[in-house]
């Protein structure tokens, strides 16, 4: 009991290990992955009081008060509502035993300690996340000038239309049209599963 308390006191307990694949099923945010629905856990940080579970679909956290307490909060974030940004990776100095790897999802900003001797697998995660910030900040810009095509397509053709009669039908073409147009654009700019991306660069 005085060693978790020390930790805590310490900051020792923040301090977060890589765990292996192997190891994934014994930690407790495998029991929130989704996997009926092929959900799968690509990374996973694991401290006395936290777990970070990098999965092809979400960032699942489990945030624990303290090293003494078994009270957590889960915690799901979606790449698909929730745009990863602002990722850095902090290494140790000489007398440091953890590295920071800094990021947000969604309005939540993330700072996860852990042990220097993962630098390694760390860098793969970084890459992975800073990967995902730029398909997704581009596919945010495409989705935009999409969106700025359609109404200019839209307002010129509704400005001929209007002139000819059957008004009614022909802004209900228009308005399938549209949303059709923008059903596909969605699904062609907003990333649900980013398993491809941790195949290529997570390689633990």
């Amino acid at each position: 009991m005085f060693g978790k308390v020390a930790s805590d006191v310490l900051g020792l307990s923040d301090i977060g290990s890589v765990i292996t694949p192997k190891d994934y099923d014994k930690a407790d945010a495998d029991d929130y992955v989704m996997h009926e629905d092929n959900e799968k856990i690509y990374f996973l940080i694991k401290s006395k009081s936290d777990e970070y579970c990098f999965t092809n679909l979400a960032l699942i956290h489990l945030d624990g008060t303290s090293a003494t307490s078994k009270k957590r909060t889960l915690y799901r974030h979606n790449y698909s509502t929730n745009s990863i940004s602002n990722v850095r990776l902090e290494t140790a100095g000489t007398v440091d035993l953890d590295v920071e790897l800094k990021f947000s999802i969604g309005s939540a900003a993330y700072s996860i300690d852990v042990h220097k001797k993962h630098l390694e697998e760390l860098k793969d995660l970084y890459k992975t996340l800073l990967k995902m910030e730029e398909i997704t900040r581009d596919n945010q810009i495409n989705m935009e000038y999409a969106k700025q095509s359609l109404n200019l397509a839209s307002s010129t053709l509704s400005n001929i239309r209007n002139t000819e009669n059957n008004v009614a039908q022909q802004f209900k073409e228009l308005n399938q049209a549209a949303f059709d147009w923008l059903f596909n654009a969605k699904n062609e700019y907003v990333v649900k599963d980013f398993g491809y991306l941790f195949e290529r660069y997570i390689n633990n």
